[in-house]
């Protein structure tokens, strides 16, 4: 959509204002910016015409003529091996600092070029065409630097429809993940996003097209298998040593598993607390800290990496980071004939 000059609704102003008294202008109720960062309608959002053609043809250098042709591949200067020494040290010490998605993606993809597809809309999540070794792929990548890179009911359907519009050209899709799990709360609930993330998923073990993942960080309980794990037929998962592959973090899973421990070392301590008088919260956190900061560093040490993981099969390899190019690119070559069908049905049953 261009910018001021283009609009979509259903019913104009004129009839809002008459059947339900809103006062609203139409750029506000269609215009491209709504679009693209609110309703997610619109893909692209270009200042004039010529920027728009021009976004369309990029577009469709990516695609094939149509769906039983492989898509475009082309000549590549950059070699497919290449190692890039500074993704060794990209991911933050810290579990909690933000990092850019997009710093890593391009660090790893033909030229460091992204072409980005709903930008504006759902920024928790990047969807876009790459090039690897000339050969066109789709990236699906949560970002840290917007809400953690939490998955919530925009997200989900937005990385649902890239995902099944790249299976139907057989474009292959490369994930990242670092996903701290699905976004809490009554609104996201009440929205249904158990409904909208089974979308994701169901997207996800629906294609047929080579699938690679690589955990870059967080990979968190039910987000951890919506983002082409290898439940969910994925061809290749790979991890960095940063990955951590649990049910939830360190600091929330310890108040579950040993919340046991937890009331009974409260309960020793009343034992020989002054007789009569009642534990304050302060007094309570206090009594805690230390073992529930051992708890915190056991549970972290025995699962929050990958190696627990990689050990029962769920990951395939532990990798570098300066070598996940190399590795992608060796994967794509080896799956460029795969051939996978799903049982014969008239379509689908996604869940709507």
């Amino acid at each position: 959509m261009t910018e001021q000059t283009s609009y979509m609704f259903v019913t104009g102003p004129d009839v809002i204002k008459t059947v339900t008294h809103e006062d609203v202008t139409m750029a506000r109720l269609g215009g491209a910016a709504t679009h693209n960062e609110i309703s997610g309608v619109a893909h692209f959002m270009a200042a004039g015409d010529e920027q728009v053609l021009a976004t369309i043809r990029e577009l469709l250098t990516f695609l094939p003529s149509n769906n039983l042709d492989l898509p475009p591949r082309s000549a590549s200067a950059d070699d497919p091996a290449r190692a890039d020494a500074s993704l060794d040290n990209i991911i933050p010490a810290e579990s909690n600092q933000p990092y850019d998605i997009v710093d890593v993606i391009t660090k790893i993809v033909d030229d460091g070029y992204l072409f980005q597809v709903h930008e504006h809309f759902a920024k928790n999540i990047v969807v876009g065409f790459a090039r690897m070794a000339g050969r066109p792929v789709g990236i699906v990548a949560n970002q840290p630097a917007f809400l953690a890179g939490v998955l919530d009911i925009d997200a989900s359907v937005k990385a649902a429809r890239f995902v099944r519009f790249c299976d139907c050209f057989n474009i292959p899709l490369i994930t990242f993940e670092d996903v701290p799990g699905f976004m809490p709360g009554v609104q996201q609930e009440h929205g249904g996003i158990i409904r909208h993330g089974a979308k994701l998923l169901y997207a996800f073990a629906e294609a047929t097209v080579p699938k690679l993942t690589v955990i870059t960080r967080k990979a968190y309980g039910g987000a951890y298998c919506v983002m082409s794990s290898k439940h969910l037929r994925t061809d290749l998962n790979l991890a960095w040593p940063t990955a951590e592959i649990a049910v939830m973090g360190p600091e929330g899973a310890v108040n579950i598993v040993y919340k046991r421990e937890f009331e009974q070392a409260l309960k020793t301590a009343q034992a020989v607390w002054p007789q009569g008088k009642a534990f304050t919260e302060e007094e309570k956190l206090s009594i805690l800290a230390e073992l529930r900061a051992d708890k915190v560093e056991e549970f972290r040490e025995r699962f929050a990496n990958p190696y627990v993981a990689a050990e029962r099969g769920y990951v395939d390899a532990v990798i570098r980071p300066s070598e996940t190019r190399r590795r992608l690119n060796q994967a794509l070559d080896m799956l460029a004939t795969k051939r996978e069908k799903n049982p014969p049905k008239k379509h689908g049953n996604i869940p709507l």
